[in-house]
């Protein structure tokens, strides 16, 4: 079980994997996803060695009454008490890491800005500061927060990048904001995460992110570009 459990865990890496994290945000769901898989596990094995228990134990010779008081402490303890535990676990948990990924304003530091625009079915990135746009690429840089303004030309459909971070809908006539950070240079995959019509499955871009030295050249050569 050991071997087969490693093996099975070599693949949780990869270009769109939640569980190898490139960011805070992603590394946020990744720890929030891990935990709850250990719960889940725990309370698997629980139920998988009552059910043991239950079908291997010889019957009690007890009265109506105490198979009935029996029975309510069961329902209490395991229809009740239960999962209320494990719900406000998950809560103290939960809230706060949703609460560090929202676009707060920040006390220090710069925020980047870029508009996503989805089209049926190809995403329209926009450097506002700069001035121009590019089709299904999105360069970032280190280690600095980016604010994507995200919306939606025709269709509800959902931005994506799950080695930075979580999802959010990109819905015509409304603009979303998601904050993401790649905490190292490197090309992450992004896609449509909703079902958007027929070419749903090749609405998909990148996301390169790039030193801070080298996202400034990268600005000025588009820019230059952009000029000519």
């Amino acid at each position: 079980m050991l071997a087969a459990t490693l093996l099975f865990m070599t693949g949780c890496s990869g270009p769109y994997s939640t569980l190898d994290p490139a960011g805070p945000a992603a590394s946020s769901v990744a720890a929030l996803w891990w935990g709850m898989f250990i719960v889940a596990s725990l309370v698997l094995i629980v139920v998988c060695a009552l059910w043991w228990y239950a079908m291997r134990r010889k019957a009690l010779n007890i009265s109506d009454e105490e198979a009935q008081k029996l029975q309510n402490q069961w329902v209490i303890g395991g229809g009740i008490a239960l999962p209320t535990v494990a719900i406000t676990v998950l809560l103290a948990f939960g809230i706060p890491i949703g609460h560090n990924m929202l676009p707060l304003p920040l006390e220090d530091g710069e925020v980047t800005r870029i508009e996503i625009e989805a089209h049926q079915w190809f995403w329209r990135v926009s450097y506002p500061e700069e001035g121009f746009e590019l089709i299904d690429q999105i360069y970032i840089p280190v280690d600095t927060p980016v604010d994507f303004y995200i919306s939606s030309e025709d269709v509800i459909h959902s931005f994506w990048v799950p080695r930075l971070g979580g999802k959010i809908d990109a819905i015509p006539g409304r603009t979303n904001v998601l904050r993401l950070s790649a905490d190292e240079a490197g090309t992450y995959g992004g896609q449509c995460a909703e079902f958007c019509g027929r070419g749903h499955a090749f609405m998909q871009f990148e996301v390169t992110a790039l030193a801070a030295e080298d996202y400034e050249n990268w600005l000025l050569q588009m820019e230059a570009e952009n000029n000519e």
